[in-house]
Formats: structure tokens, C-alpha cells, sequence
């Protein structure tokens, strides 16, 4: 199946946005930056999340509505406990019933990967060496030659980590210049991934089943792990998408985390409840057979 439609959507709406700032902000270089070609890949990212978050915010309902509905499942765990086939049965009826959706969580992560992958596409083959056609995808040889020659701080922003001599040298920049702006960028790429997912956790508490805490676990620290492996290899305008990527995630996840706030049974392992404190604070230690209460001792010895 041929993506190029994929990869022509992306090219349309990251051509244009460069359109627009080029009116804004001239195509000329401030700080060793094209920063018109900078500024279309961050708003890329912003035109896909806008598209998207009518489906974030129905992907937080779901799962308020799937830890509301925690304490149901675990009895139908119990009732059904050797019969997979009722379990499961019963299971999609209670979610149904509910309106819980346990692949709601996925779904906006997976009409993103589309938008990463074409970009990914789209910016390999943003090299001035004379191999790529640069007519493909909705480009024209003017925009290809502008684009492959933009620059973040003078790193192109086709150029991957390990890139070495080649087109760099023809382009007035160093593999030293690229290896410090995409290591900037990678750090900054693993660190907003650890805080994107640090931010739901905290909020939303860490799950009571293993196999779900397994995977919480593994978002938070095995994901942003990989992206010192999977960065090496990114383009730095891929980088720059990612990052974009986080930190619109970052707001989007505090406004809509405000706005629809955990359940009250959802409390983090490990810690108590202050409803749980103050009952605690509240309840007195019966006394034992026989012994008389503190407060009558007290009275007996002043008589």
C-alpha cells in the first residue's frame, strides 16, 4: 500500500505554514536559524493536536470512566474467576454499559504516528546531494533547495546525529555543530517525554493491577530510555516535532486534567487518602476487657 498520500498531506500543510511565516518572519538567517522553516514544523505539530483533541479529551473521559469503574470489574473478576469466556463477556457489557472504552487510550497516539512517520519521510529527503527528486510530494525545486539548506543554530535540519562530511562541508557547518544541537535536542526530547508521562501518573495514581503498573512503569522510564537510541537516528526537524510534540501535550494535559479531574477512588500505591488520615485521626482504640478507660483512672484518683 503506497503512503504517499501521507507524505503529500504533510508536505502540503508544512509548505504552507512555511508560506505563512515567510511573509512574517523572511527567509534569512538570525542566529544561524531559517527560522521560517523552524516555526512550520512547530506548527504542524499545533494544526495536528487542534485536529486531535476532540479525541484527547474523549480518550481522559474514557479513562475516568474506566477507573470509576475499577471496584465492578474486580467483582466480575471474583464471580467469574475460570470462566474467561463469561469474564469477558460480562466485561464488554459493563463497558458498554458505562461508555469505557479501553482503546480510547491508544487511539490519539496512533493517529499521530501517521504525521510522525511522513515528516520523518519528508525530512530524509531534504539532502542536497543530487539523489532525491525534488519535485516529489507537492514540492517544488525551489522549496527543496530552501528547505535542505535550513539550518537550527547552524545544524541542518535534515542532519542526524552521527552525520559526517558530505553535504555538511558544502553547507558551512561541522559535524561538532550538529552533534551539539541534536544532543540538546535529544535531552530535551527524553526529558519532556519523562514529564509528559510523570504528569499523567501523578494525576491519575498508579494502577492497582501489575500488568497495567508494568506498563506505566515502562512509559515512564523505559520509552524516554529508547529515545537516546531512536534520536541518534532522527533528522533534527524530527526532534524539533517531537519536542513540540511534548510540550503541547504538557498544557494540553494540565488544562484537561484540571478540567476533568481523577475520581475520588483513585489514589496513588502507597499513600493514604485524607479522607483515610482523618478517619484514622478520629477512631479510638477500644479498651480492653477489664482495664478500666484512661479518663476514669483519672477520675478515680482524684477522688
Amino acid at each position: 500500500m503506497s503512503l504517499d498520500w501521507i507524505y503529500i498531506a504533510i508536505s502540503w500543510l508544512l509548505l504552507r505554514w512555511h508560506e505563512l511565516w515567510d511573509m512574517i518572519v523572511p527567509d534569512k538567517v538570525v542566529l544561524g536559524t531559517n527560522w521560517s522553516w523552524v516555526l512550520a514544523i512547530v506548527f504542524l505539530v499545533i494544526t495536528v493536536r487542534i485536529i486531535l483533541f476532540p479525541l484527547f479529551v474523549k480518550q481522559i473521559r474514557s479513562q475516568r470512566a474506566m477507573q470509576a469503574i475499577q471496584p465492578k470489574v474486580k467483582e466480575l473478576q471474583l464471580k467469574h474467576k475460570g470462566d474467561k469466556e463469561t469474564l469477558q463477556r460480562e466485561m464488554m457489557e459493563l463497558y458498554r454499559k458505562e461508555k469505557a472504552n479501553p482503546l480510547m487510550g491508544c487511539l490519539p497516539l496512533v493517529l499521530q504516528m501517521p504525521v510522525f512517520l511522513g515528516l520523518l519521510h519528508v525530512l530524509r529527503r531534504l539532502v542536497p546531494d543530487g539523489k532525491h527528486n525534488p519535485t516529489l510530494y507537492t514540492w517544488t525545486a525551489d522549496q527543496f533547495d530552501k528547505a535542505s539548506h535550513a539550518k537550527l543554530f547552524g545544524a541542518p535540519i535534515a542532519a542526524k546525529f552521527p552525520d559526517q562530511g558530505g553535504f555538511l562541508t558544502d553547507m558551512g557547518t561541522s559535524p561538532l555543530n550538529i552533534k551539539i544541537v541534536a544532543g540538546i535536542l535529544i535531552l530535551m526530547m527524553m526529558a519532556t517525554t519523562f514529564l509528559t508521562s510523570r504528569q499523567m501518573i501523578l494525576k491519575t495514581g498508579w494502577s492497582e493491577d501489575p500488568q497495567q503498573k508494568m506498563i506505566q512503569r515502562l512509559m515512564l522510564y523505559g520509552i524516554p530510555f529508547t529515545l537516546l537510541i531512536s534520536g541518534y537516528l532522527f533528522p533534527i526537524g524530527v526532534i524539533i516535532y517531537w519536542v513540540t510534540t511534548n510540550l503541547f501535550s504538557l498544557g494540553q494535559q494540565f488544562w484537561v486534567l484540571k478540567k476533568y479531574p481523577p475520581p475520588p477512588a483513585a489514589v496513588k500505591i502507597g499513600e493514604k487518602s485524607k479522607d483515610v488520615d482523618a478517619a484514622a485521626k478520629l477512631t479510638v482504640e477500644a479498651p480492653k476487657p477489664g482495664v478500666k478507660p484512661a479518663n476514669q483512672k483519672k477520675r478515680g484518683a482524684r477522688r
